[in-house]
């Protein structure tokens, strides 16, 4: 059973930084590709960015370009998102994501596992 779990979100200001974690079990890490996405109150699930499996390509929504940074770690079964001067419209549950194979994927329907999501509220 693959099983994801988010944490490091909060409540923080407007120009702040966060870094979010998301553990995986029950799959080999290093195989898929993996996604970090985010949903506000009253709006559609929003790919953030992506990441390849080896971690070397990377791909991020305009929103957070310059702002945002996706990485991995495959010893550690874990992926991050570095989030830099946050703004009051990043408010967001977080979500992270298990590509169904390898690539670089910026839709929803190419991911097959997700996680729980954990809160992030930029205050102005």
């Amino acid at each position: 059973q693959v099983q994801l779990v988010e944490s490091g979100g909060g409540l923080v200001q407007a120009g702040d930084s966060l870094r979010l974690s998301c553990a995986v079990s029950g799959r080999t890490f290093s195989s898929y590709a993996m996604g970090w996405f985010r949903q506000a109150p009253g709006k559609e699930r929003e790919i953030v960015a992506a990441i390849s499996r080896s971690g070397i390509r990377t791909d991020y929504a305009n929103s957070v370009k310059g702002r945002f940074t996706i990485s991995r770690d495959n010893a550690k079964n874990t992926m991050y998102l570095q989030m830099n001067s946050l703004k009051p419209e990043d408010t967001a549950v977080y979500y992270c994501a298990v590509g169904y194979g390898a690539g670089l994927w910026m839709t929803a329907n190419e991911y097959a596992y997700w996680g729980q999501g954990t809160q992030v509220t930029v205050s102005s």
